[in-house]
């Protein structure tokens, strides 16, 4: 029986690492450990200390923000999907499970053997319940649209 021992992780890391920022590091655990400082309140201290750059940040940004002069992506606005939308989509997932449980079960020569095949099978399934519950479909969206108003529920979300 060999036994192998486990690589240490912060070793290979440290391996890895640029020469000059590992001898930067050790140099400061060096440090933390000759001054025989409690570790708990210099963790507490570096967290102040990127709690207070995160806080400088977040305020230079909300002033950035309202001035106008924000140099980021733009932003990009997602309108939520009419309630009707959803519905006819609901709609199309449930008729989708209706046709691939009606399609062939034995369709090699038509879909393909093995995985492929069942995708190729279930993408027509796909389409053909988008396509079916495009048009008026079989009323399960008509049905839930009516059984929920699209206005603003206790909770103030659309819907409920």
């Amino acid at each position: 029986m060999i036994v192998t021992a486990t690589p240490d992780l912060v070793l290979d890391v440290l391996d890895a690492a640029d020469p000059v920022t590992q001898r930067a590091a050790t140099a400061k655990l060096d440090a933390l450990k000759s001054a025989d400082t409690d570790f708990a309140a210099t963790m507490d201290a570096e967290v102040g200390k990127a709690k207070a750059a995160t806080g400088d940040q977040a305020a230079a940004k909300v002033v950035e923000a309202q001035s106008g002069a924000v140099n980021g992506p733009p932003v990009q606005v997602i309108k939520a999907p009419a309630s009707g939308e959803v519905y006819r989509k609901f709609e199309a997932f449930i008729l989708q499970t209706f046709v691939e449980t009606m399609l062939p079960k034995e369709s090699e020569e038509v879909f393909g053997k093995g995985t492929a095949g069942g995708v190729w099978k279930s993408m027509l399934a796909e389409q053909l319940g988008a396509q079916l519950a495009k048009g008026k479909g079989i009323g399960i969206a008509k049905q839930l649209a009516a059984a929920h108003p699209a206005g603003p529920d206790v909770t103030g979300k659309v819907g409920s």
